[in-house]
């Protein structure tokens, strides 16, 4: 075969949604309807039917990853002559505003905690790790609020750094999406878990260089976010398809989280169809798309596993990294 002819490397093993579904035909379903539209998030019309198709397979996927792991530590355990408690094993979900990471974490958070391998499974999102507001006005990057130097990355590093030294418990700050900002004193606490999934839009950003900036005033580190993940998953879609996900999201958020008197939008909820989608369409176009071409998306092929939505936000593709 001519070298032209030979297909395109590639680390992923990529398949289509029907093929993915049938690697599961033997794994049970443990959630139901109910439990469904309790974890789907707003604008996200994910039912059980998708649920069965493709997060049952990644669920006993995730479930063999888990007890590999746990062989491992044994392994290596054995060899140190020691007898070290294995720690949390930490899932990292990535993606754009609006792609529906969100609900992907906490339906796996669901499934992954009915296997009897991983009963304890905890949830943090890197909202929590933004920098207060009025931290990013005196830096002058309230506009670049879900940019990585919005976040205090050295704090969000520690805080994973906590949970794989296997210390009992690690605290992470609690963001409001209601008043847009960190509660002041307000704390999550993670109590070792068997399983931390850890959600955000940037979390599969590469390591900063030393001396690079942008971190808050100590230059860069040679850690990354992902360094301490033992599995990542990027949920893709078009980024047409995300931005006209966000913008009916944001018409819905009229009548609910914006109406409340005390939501930082507020100011949103009395607007008519036509001025909320051109005010929905300047924050996707002036903030979000471009977190998304910057930031973002490049970190795509850095994950472990892909979920490739379509335009009805179902999943058609999975891209698994080859082991």
């Amino acid at each position: 075969m001519a070298p032209t002819d030979l297909a395109p490397a590639t680390p992923y093993v990529d398949l289509d949604r029907e093929a993915w579904s049938r690697l599961s035909a033997s794994t049970p379903l443990p959630l139901t309807s109910t439990d469904v539209a309790r974890l789907r998030g707003l604008g996200d019309p994910i039912d059980l039917a998708e649920v069965d198709a493709v997060y049952r397979p990644l669920s006993r996927l995730l479930n063999l990853y888990v007890t590999a792991t746990g062989a491992l530590h044994a392994a290596s355990s054995t060899f140190l002559r020691e007898a070290a408690a294995r720690t949390p094993y930490v899932i990292g979900v990535a993606g754009s505003v609006a792609v529906g990471k969100s609900t992907t974490a906490r339906i796996l958070r669901e499934l992954l905690a009915r296997w009897p391998e991983t009963p304890h499974v905890e949830l943090v999102t890197t909202d929590g790790f933004l920098r207060p507001n009025a931290e990013l006005a005196r830096r002058g990057i309230m506009d670049r609020k879900g940019f990585p130097e919005s976040y205090d990355r050295r704090a969000l590093l520690r805080f994973l750094a906590a949970v794989k030294a296997g210390r009992p418990e690690v605290r992470a700050p609690v963001y409001s999406h209601l008043t847009y900002d960190i509660v002041p004193g307000e704390h999550v606490v993670v109590r070792s878990p068997d399983v931390l999934i850890v959600e955000g839009l940037n979390v599969l950003q590469p390591a900063r260089p030393p001396g690079a900036g942008g971190d808050g005033g100590g230059g860069g580190t040679s850690l990354a976010v992902s360094d301490f993940f033992d599995f990542s998953i990027y949920v893709d879609a078009r980024t047409g398809d995300v931005r006209q996900w966000y913008v009916d999201r944001f018409l819905s958020l009229r009548s609910s989280a914006f109406a409340d008197p005390d939501s930082y939008f507020h100011r949103y909820a009395s607007l008519d169809d036509r001025a909320a989608v051109e005010r929905a369409e300047q924050i996707w176009d002036s903030i979000n798309a471009p977190n998304l071409e910057q930031n973002i998306l490049p970190t795509r092929g850095r994950a472990t596993l892909v979920l490739r939505k379509g335009h009805d936000h179902a999943v058609e593709r999975v891209r698994l990294r080859k082991l």
